[in-house]
């Protein structure tokens, strides 16, 4: 009876991610044109918020993530609309420029803890974006950069592809996704993940028994910049353009919300935040007209899960998997 028990679980299992494969992959039959780009657009997102979800591993939320996602947009559209790089490739040097200009902040900003910390984060992100305004050479001033580069177009088995077109862009930046989520899974259970737990749980623990905290807690920001970088270069070549504001404050509240709505405790918990939430704005807000309403609505959301829900949404999975396991076991 006892080697059946773990059969069963696991086969549970893998059904959950057949099904959970099988409607990423169809969804996109059932959406309309607009909804297939808010698809490719909430991907994008799962990868920045994910990647916000690691550098809070070591006890630090900071406000200026959103900039580095900017930092990969700008770096990946300079790469290859100045430079001339294959799309793929500056994807990847925008990766690399996030986790470069994330590793210079580091120095400044872990001397800070806390409350100094997020604000700390959040003046840093103030001046890069004040530096992408000032400069139109190389960074286009206020209007940002136009027409860059997309991915080619190719055919495979006599079926053309063209990547404007959301369908193919979504199951491309899924298939990115899924490798970036895979990548900072693996980080966060290696003997380097179970260090950044122990810095935020037990800091001054940590430090007396050697461990490095300031340079675990560059290396977490150095790892979510780059993650964040490679979901800006996604996003630019999508957009074909990329401007300053698209990197302000408020975006970046939307992903703090995205953070604690769905909660940080698991890796999948950003992910149903990010999710419900998008489902929601376009559902309800967009569907009636509300759609100026959305940062009062996100403020009074945030409000009410700290109050109501303070693990996130995340804290549901468990009650409703023992639910589905008693059902589960009852039918068979």
């Amino acid at each position: 009876m006892l080697a059946i028990v773990p059969e069963a679980a696991r086969f549970r299992y893998l059904l959950a991610w057949t099904a959970l494969a099988v409607l990423l992959c169809a969804l996109p039959l059932f959406l309309s044109y607009s909804q297939k780009e808010i698809l490719v657009f909430t991907t994008i997102n799962v990868i920045l918020v994910v990647s916000y979800r690691h550098l809070t591993l070591t006890g630090e939320w900071s406000l200026g993530h959103v900039v580095m996602m900017g930092c990969g947009a700008y770096g990946s559209a300079l790469a290859s609309k100045q430079l001339g790089l294959a799309v793929p490739l500056s994807m990847l040097t925008g990766g690399v420029c996030a986790a470069l200009v994330g590793w210079l902040l580091s120095y400044p900003l872990f001397r800070m803890k806390g409350f100094y910390f997020l604000i700390g984060s959040f003046a840093a992100g103030e001046v890069i974006r004040l530096l992408w305004k000032r400069f139109r050479d190389p960074f286009g001033g206020p209007k940002g950069l136009k027409r860059v580069p997309g991915l080619e177009e190719f055919e495979f088995a006599g079926l053309r592809i063209d990547f404007f077109d959301p369908v193919p862009y979504y199951f491309f930046s899924l298939a990115v996704a899924i490798v970036c989520i895979w990548l900072l899974w693996r980080i966060e259970r290696s003997p380097l993940g179970w260090s950044y737990h122990a810095v935020h749980w037990g800091d001054d623990l940590a430090r007396s028994v050697g461990i490095p905290t300031r340079r675990l807690r560059r290396r977490a920001m150095v790892t979510a910049s780059f993650f964040a970088g490679i979901s800006g270069a996604l996003l630019v070549h999508y957009v074909g353009t990329v401007n300053p504001s698209r990197f302000n404050v408020e975006e970046m509240v939307y992903v703090l919300t995205w953070a604690i709505v769905g909660g940080v405790a698991t890796l999948y918990g950003p992910i149903l935040g990010v999710v419900s939430l998008t489902i929601v704005n376009e559902i309800i807000l967009r569907e009636f007209g509300l759609d100026q309403w959305r940062p009062l609505f996100y403020g009074a959301l945030l409000i009410a899960s700290v109050l109501f829900l303070p693990k996130g949404l995340e804290s549901l999975v468990a009650p409703a998997r023992s639910m589905l396991s008693r059902l589960w076991t009852r039918s068979a």
